[in-house]
């Protein structure tokens, strides 16, 4: 892929500004909303049409596709559930609630016009036999269009599992690439959490380290999850800019 057509996909994890000086400074953003509630749908139309026309957006899926409801992050949920909703949701079930919840979803990446969705598993979520067939079940039954699908279990995964799920249901495996690597390593969704936790602020080196990392014959998102992220992403952004200047 040449690099007129390659492209590194540079943001942060949600806006970590007001979102009009946001799209100055970089060209895509991961949608943290979604995951906890997602936005009407006219506001995240209104989003895209406010913002730049080759600006990116990825979204969270929802987290009653992926979490369950004993999950801590449910406290920012605020549609009411029913206790059967609470009892099926999350693990990627084969239940009415994550059928919903996964429309939700894919309607808000319709109206952003966003290529990828990240489905981030809880650590609690393990490689068992009924969570591999859930798994398989939802992203073969899940109406996908054009769209990325993008993995990150976290916890005890082996390496291969991963690696053959990627295969199998054609998904992305994200990682902080400082951490792990990925098990596509063609098809690079990276999020950097900062080494040894969030008040991290990424070195020039650390940075030239991770453009080594990315494909050169492919597109590539990058989302920094540190305390310095806005400013780390910028730098990364200005990083990539010049290298792709030089050749």
């Amino acid at each position: 892929m040449s690099e007129s057509t390659r492209r590194i996909n540079i943001g942060c994890c949600g806006f970590r500004s007001s979102r009009e000086s946001y799209y100055s400074f970089l060209d895509a953003v991961e949608v943290q909303h979604t995951f906890y509630q997602p936005p009407q749908v006219s506001t995240l139309e209104k989003w895209r049409a406010e913002s730049p026309a080759n600006f990116v957006f990825t979204i969270k899926a929802w987290q009653l596709i992926t979490h369950q409801s004993s999950s801590p992050t449910y406290r920012r949920l605020k549609r009411e559930l029913t206790e059967t909703e609470k009892a099926r949701s999350g693990s990627f079930r084969s239940s009415r609630i994550v059928k919903e919840a996964w429309e939700t979803t894919r309607a808000c990446a319709l109206a952003l016009s966003a290529p990828a969705i990240l489905f981030q598993c809880p650590a609690s979520f393990q490689p068992t036999r009924t969570n591999l067939e859930n798994l398989r079940r939802f992203f073969t039954t899940a109406k996908r269009d054009s769209l990325i699908f993008c993995f990150e279990p976290r916890g005890r995964w082996p390496r291969e599992v991963t690696l053959d799920l990627c295969q199998e249901l054609d998904l992305w495996h994200v990682v902080d690439p400082f951490k792990e690597r990925s098990a596509t390593p063609r098809r690079s969704y990276f999020r950097l959490h900062g080494r040894g936790g969030w008040r991290y602020t990424y070195e020039d080196a650390e940075l030239e380290e991770l453009l080594s990392m990315l494909p050169e014959e492919s597109s590539s998102y990058v989302f920094f999850n540190n305390r310095e992220m806005l400013t780390d992403a910028v730098r990364f952004k200005e990083m990539a800019e010049q290298r792709a200047q030089s050749g």
